[in-house]
């Protein structure tokens, strides 16, 4: 079940289908498994610092999992990273992440960084915000 604050973002987030999508800090995968059911044949990768939320995410995502539109890994923000044959995503959420609304502000730049180097050139990142979610302009963290 997803709750009416996910379903918001979930509405609000300019998802199409085909797209790669990473979730940032995914906890047990509800927003996942909803943004891999609304993109056709994309695929989205969760990731969350919590072995109990990758955990449970992956026991209540059997059916999008053994689609391959949905994959979950256990890693913080500030350590990830794609190998070199893995594609770059269209589009980035993190809903109440402390490395990216200011919690943890020590995080930031490396969260930041990193979430750069996974985007495809024209990828978006959204953060929860004042209005439901809200789009960060990335290029101030891109490299020149």
């Amino acid at each position: 079940m997803i709750s009416n604050r996910l379903l918001a973002v979930l509405h609000a987030l300019p998802l199409k289908e085909g797209i790669r999508v990473l979730e940032i800090g995914c906890g047990p995968g509800v927003l996942a498994r909803a943004i891999a059911n609304q993109i056709g044949e994309g695929f989205v990768l969760g990731i969350d610092r919590s072995d109990k939320a990758i955990q449970q995410a992956i026991k209540n995502s059997t059916l999008e999992i053994e689609s391959g539109k949905l994959a979950f890994k256990k890693m913080a923000i500030e350590n990830f990273k794609l190998d070199s044959t893995e594609p770059l995503f269209d589009l980035a959420v993190a809903i109440r992440v402390g490395a990216l609304d200011g919690r943890h502000p020590e995080l930031a730049h490396k969260a930041f960084a990193n979430i750069v180097s996974v985007l495809s050139k024209k990828g978006k990142l959204f953060i929860d915000g004042p209005e439901i979610i809200q789009e960060i302009d990335l290029m101030h963290f891109k490299k020149n």
